[in-house]
């Protein structure tokens, strides 16, 4: 088994919702590494800088200001360099239209921020444990929105 940590990068404008991730990732017994941009043009100068290795997930909130999580994520998938990123979608939205979207971009899951830190816990767990499935080929829209 890799000994490495696994490198996750945050994308979320909210800087509760950054804290609130990063100290819910420190209480898992998963070995990581946190990084975290507070936009969506901070995260894309992050991933377009060579120096930097690209994350094992990314999770990206839809809803930022200067450049918005689906732009982020077309961008992402139109660059060779970057288009093997998984991509958790990580957003308060629950709106249908904006789950099929993300998914129709190449997003690799979908969550839906939870109001409960225990909760959020093991969403991410799960999420992290299980994000290489979310590369199999035929990926199902049913298995696309991430439930605990």
């Amino acid at each position: 088994m890799n000994k490495n940590p696994l490198h996750i990068l945050l994308a979320d404008d909210d800087e509760g919702d950054r804290l609130l991730f990063t100290v819910a990732f420190s209480e898992l017994k998963i070995k990581t590494v946190v990084s975290t941009v507070n936009d969506g043009t901070e995260l894309m100068e992050w991933l377009n800088k060579q120096e930097n290795s690209l994350p094992y997930i990314l999770f990206l909130d839809l809803n930022m200001p200067s450049k918005s999580g689906i732009e982020c994520l077309k961008e992402i998938k139109s660059n060779p360099r970057l288009e093997d990123v998984l991509i958790a979608i990580y957003s308060t939205s629950e709106n249908e239209k904006d789950i099929d979207e993300t998914f129709l971009n190449g997003a690799n899951v979908y969550i839906s921020k939870p109001n409960d830190f225990n909760l959020l816990k093991q969403v991410l767990e799960k999420a992290v444990a299980s994000a290489s499935k979310y590369k199999e080929p035929g990926m199902i829209r049913e298995n696309f929105l991430l439930k605990v």
